[in-house]
């Protein structure tokens, strides 16, 4: 699901305000080795934090249903996951890089809910909505002057990019065909089966109490 997650994110960057441009994409992480080797301006989005928000944890099970709103398969709710990007921009100059982070808001800033028709393969597949935030209040653990120190890198600009994913769980199961007729078989008063008094459900229907005229039997009511 992650690679999913970078496929939809590769197309949100590179098009809306940065169509055309000719940026490179990148997911690895900025170190100065990194850093070192650029020769070309460059939007990086870095997945350095991955932990499930059990906000969103259901319980019990959920119904596939086919073409015919027939229940074929049974599953477990997805479990979802936040996955933080660092998104910064790499230039020459500090106010080109500036420029890019700007292209940056103003390509996300509208996708707050990406549809299931946006997105690839099995996270598609799942028919749920991702919600996507960025430049939000940072909640992770780590602090992003942290997350520069562990990469070895100077801090910079930066954008906070998450995508709350849906993964599926396991495992699935497929489920009998519905039950569309059955029979009903009478005890007779010394205990055996009366075979004659079998009825198929789908030809004969209870009657009620209301369909039944009532008797009068001369006597007052109990």
């Amino acid at each position: 699901m992650i690679h999913e997650v970078d496929e939809v994110l590769k197309r949100l960057l590179g098009g809306g305000a940065l169509a055309g441009s000719g940026i490179e994409i990148a997911f690895e992480a900025p170190t100065r080795d990194w850093a070192a080797r650029r020769n070309a301006p460059a939007v990086n989005a870095y997945l350095y934090d991955i932990r499930e928000d059990v906000s969103r944890r259901q319980r019990g099970q959920v119904s596939v249903r086919d073409e015919r709103d027939v229940i074929v398969r049974r599953r477990q709710p997805p479990r979802w996951f936040r996955l933080s990007y660092l998104v910064t921009a790499w230039t020459k100059q500090p106010q080109d890089e500036h420029r890019l982070l700007s292209a940056v808001l103003t390509t996300m800033l509208p996708r707050e809910l990406l549809a299931p028709s946006e997105l690839p393969g099995a996270l598609g597949a799942l028919g749920l909505s991702v919600p996507l935030t960025v430049a939000g209040l940072h909640t992770e653990s780590r602090s992003l002057a942290e997350i520069w120190s562990a990469l070895g890198g100077e801090l910079k600009p930066s954008l906070d990019l998450v995508v709350t994913a849906p993964f599926p769980a396991f495992p699935e199961y497929d489920v009998g065909p519905p039950v569309i007729e059955g029979a009903v078989r009478v005890r007779g008063m010394d205990g055996t089966l009366d075979g004659s008094q079998e009825r198929s459900h789908r030809q004969r229907q209870p009657i009620s109490v209301q369909d039944t005229p009532a008797q009068d039997t001369g006597e007052p009511l109990q």
